[in-house]
C-alpha cells in the first residue's frame, strides 16, 4: 500500500480520494534506456510521473527513424487519449533516466473524471497543453526548416534565470534530432554552427545559451 499524503499537480484532492489512490495505486520504476509503459499497459492503466523523464515517440522500421512527440516529466500524465476514447495508442515510451511513475487502474480514473471536480481541474487543462504541443510540432514540421526547429526547441526549453536548457540535458544528439524530425548528423552540425556563432556553448552534453537576443534574431530572420 502506498503512503502518499498529496499528489503533485493535483491540488485540492480530498483526503478520501488520496486514501483511495494509496489503496489501489502502485509505484513502478524504470531504469535509463528501459522501455516503459507498453501497448497493453495503457489499455488498463493510467500513469502519473513522480520523478524522472520518459520519451513518448513513434518509430518507422522502414526508415529506421524516430519521431518524439513529447517528453514526460514530473506531474505529467499518460495516456490521456486512451482514458478518453478507450482505444489503443500505438506509441513507444522509453525512460531517459531513472524514473518513478504512479500506476492507477484506468477505469478508476474514468470514474474520477465523472465524479471528482478536483481531479478534472488538473486533467483537462493538461489535455489542452498536450494538444497545443502536438499542434505546434505539426506546424513546425510543415513550415520550418530543421535549423529553425532546433533553435525553437532550445528557446522553448531555456531557463532564463540560468541560461541553460534543463529539458535536453544529457540527451544524445540522436534524441534531440527525434524531437524535431531530423537525424543526428544534421543536429550535430547545426549545434556546432550555433556554437561557432557564439549563440550557445556545449559542455558535457549540457547546452548553455550565451546570447539569447542573437538566438531570437536568428529565429525571426528565418
Amino acid at each position: 500500500m502506498l503512503h502518499l499524503d498529496r499528489l503533485e499537480g493535483f491540488d485540492d484532492l480530498s483526503d478520501s480520494l488520496i486514501e483511495e489512490i494509496n489503496q489501489i495505486g502502485k509505484m513502478k520504476f524504470f531504469q535509463k534506456g528501459q522501455f516503459a509503459m507498453d501497448y497493453d499497459d495503457i489499455l488498463d492503466y493510467f500513469y502519473i510521473v513522480i520523478n524522472g523523464s520518459i520519451k513518448v515517440f513513434t518509430y518507422s522500421p522502414e526508415k529506421d527513424k524516430e519521431q518524439t512527440f513529447y517528453i514526460l516529466q514530473s506531474k505529467d500524465m499518460f495516456d490521456v487519449l486512451t482514458v478518453l476514447d478507450g482505444q489503443p495508442h500505438e506509441v513507444y515510451t522509453k525512460a531517459l533516466e531513472h524514473t518513478e511513475v504512479l500506476e492507477l487502474p484506468i477505469d478508476k480514473v474514468r470514474e474520477w473524471l465523472m465524479t471528482n471536480p478536483a481531479f478534472n481541474k488538473a486533467f483537462f487543462p493538461y489535455i489542452a497543453k498536450r494538444m497545443r504541443e502536438i499542434e505546434e510540432l505539426a506546424t513546425d514540421l510543415s513550415l520550418h526548416d530543421t535549423s529553425t526547429r532546433l533553435m525553437k526547441l532550445l528557446l522553448k526549453n531555456i531557463d532564463k534565470t540560468v541560461k541553460n536548457i534543463p529539458l535536453i540535458h544529457n540527451l544524445s544528439h540522436e534524441d534531440i534530432a527525434s524531437m524535431i524530425g531530423s537525424v543526428r548528423q544534421v543536429v550535430n552540425r547545426q549545434l556546432q554552427e550555433l556554437k561557432k556563432e557564439g549563440i550557445i556553448d556545449i559542455k558535457r552534453k549540457k547546452i548553455a545559451v550565451n546570447d539569447l537576443n542573437k538566438l531570437l534574431l536568428k529565429i525571426n530572420s528565418k
